[in-house]
């Protein structure tokens, strides 16, 4: 028997909480994994920005990414290493790059799932060509983009069609506004689309592998009130479809973490928002749901680094194509959706996994989220967003948030230790 170490790098943008909350907890579990006749251990590592050798061999087993869907160079280097050295990296990287919110509207409409309507309109103006002078005149049509109107009805919104974080979102009411929405949007392409009218709940869905957490999000609220702390806003039943619908989505584009927004109207849900494939990880707008994803980051890390767990490197959407194509109710062709999600992910490995081998990490992640350095997690977040009359304010805003959550999650670490 060896002792065999998994190297997990994290390649982080302006991310600050959930990797020092992730690297303590880590090294609080203090694991050692029995996998094939060895014994794994864990180190994580901060991932560098340097130049890079095409031929040089990545040292990481595991690469968790926040950085490449805007970064370009470590986007290259990790689609290098994927390819060269067989690394595991979530998300695909060749997915985000390509699969934008268009390609996702399109492709959930082909599985019949309830998106509002919604038009692509070409761009309000553009970068300077040769070309394209001639090719305006003799092929595009004039159009007046406040007929929209008549179609999808007032009011709706227009968003870019690759938009990401609310950027370029506008609710517009009428003719005037939507004008003004155009004109302001620049070069960007955008989408119009339906709004959802009278809807009386708004949920978010984390996906995180095969784990789930939905929340209640109120868009209306300042940014780092928008995650509300509302329980059992909807029904067991209900929370199954979301998981269903998120794990659809994500298995289909192979997004392992991501994070699908759906509005409930008359009983049926509409999903509006959901490639987003590097998703709000920060306490600043997460606070009570702050840990649960710490921990999600955590299991499916783990699960994936210790079991060497094989990257697809291709989509393959026929399976869901093919049922698809059926006369199966909708519901039934979610059921075998999520089956194919389910398959993918291994959810039945990976549950047997973290029960056999990751069953102390709520105790270590309640008792890791009561201590100074998880305070001072949140003081460096804070201090990177607000400005510095309000530090001291919202770092005690979000702690007392944490220790609301430790307190409602006591019982439950204390029944675990018996």
């Amino acid at each position: 028997m060896a002792e065999v170490t998994r190297n997990i790098g994290l390649s982080l943008g302006a991310d600050i909480c959930w990797p020092l909350c992730f690297e303590a907890i880590v090294k609080d579990l203090n694991l050692t994994i029995p996998v094939d006749g060895d014994t794994v251990r864990f180190a994580v590592e901060r991932v560098m920005i340097e130049p890079f050798d095409l031929r040089q061999r990545c040292k990481y087993d595991l690469v968790v990414d926040r950085l490449t869907h805007w970064y370009h160079t470590s986007r290259e280097w990790i689609k290098k290493s994927i390819l060269m050295d067989d690394l595991y990296v979530f998300n695909n990287p060749w997915s985000v790059q390509a699969n934008e919110k268009h390609t996702s509207y399109c492709a959930m409409m082909r599985l019949g799932m309830r998106i509002p309507d919604t038009w692509m309109i070409p761009p309000k103006t553009y970068e300077p060509n040769p070309d394209l002078k001639l090719t305006l005149s003799r092929h595009a049509k004039l159009f007046d983009v406040s007929l929209l109107g008549k179609t999808l009805g007032w009011p709706m919104f227009m968003k870019p069609y690759d938009g990401g974080g609310w950027r370029g979102v506008t609710k517009v009411d009428d003719a005037q506004a939507m004008w003004k929405a155009y004109d302001e949007s620049g070069k960007s392409v955008m989408h119009v689309q339906q709004a959802v009218h009278g809807f009386d709940r708004f949920v978010r869905c984390i996906g995180f592998g095969p784990q789930t957490h939905c929340v209640l999000y109120d868009p209306s609220a300042p940014l780092h009130e928008r995650y509300t702390t509302e329980q059992n806003f909807i029904s067991k039943e209900e929370e199954q479809h979301l998981r269903k619908i998120t794990l659809t989505i994500n298995a289909f584009f192979d997004w392992e973490f991501n994070s699908c927004e759906a509005l409930r109207k008359d009983g049926l849900w509409y999903p509006i928002d959901y490639a987003n494939p590097c998703p709000d990880s920060q306490v600043t707008s997460l606070h009570w749901h702050f840990p649960w994803l710490v921990k999600a980051y955590v299991r499916w890390t783990i699960f994936c680094a210790a079991t060497k767990r094989k990257m697809r490197k291709n989509q393959d959407w026929a399976p869901f194509i093919a049922i698809a194509d059926t006369d199966l109710p909708f519901e039934e062709k979610l059921d075998r959706y999520a089956k194919i999600a389910d398959d993918r992910f291994e959810t039945d490995r990976f549950e047997e996994f973290c029960a056999k081998h990751l069953s102390h990490l709520d105790e270590v992640a309640w008792s890791f989220f009561g201590t100074a350095p998880a305070k001072e997690a949140i003081r460096q977040k804070v201090t990177a967003l607000f400005p510095a009359h309000e530090i001291d304010k919202f770092t005690e805003h979000f702690w007392h948030r944490i220790q609301q959550w430790r307190q409602a999650e006591e019982a439950t670490v204390k029944a675990k230790l018996g």
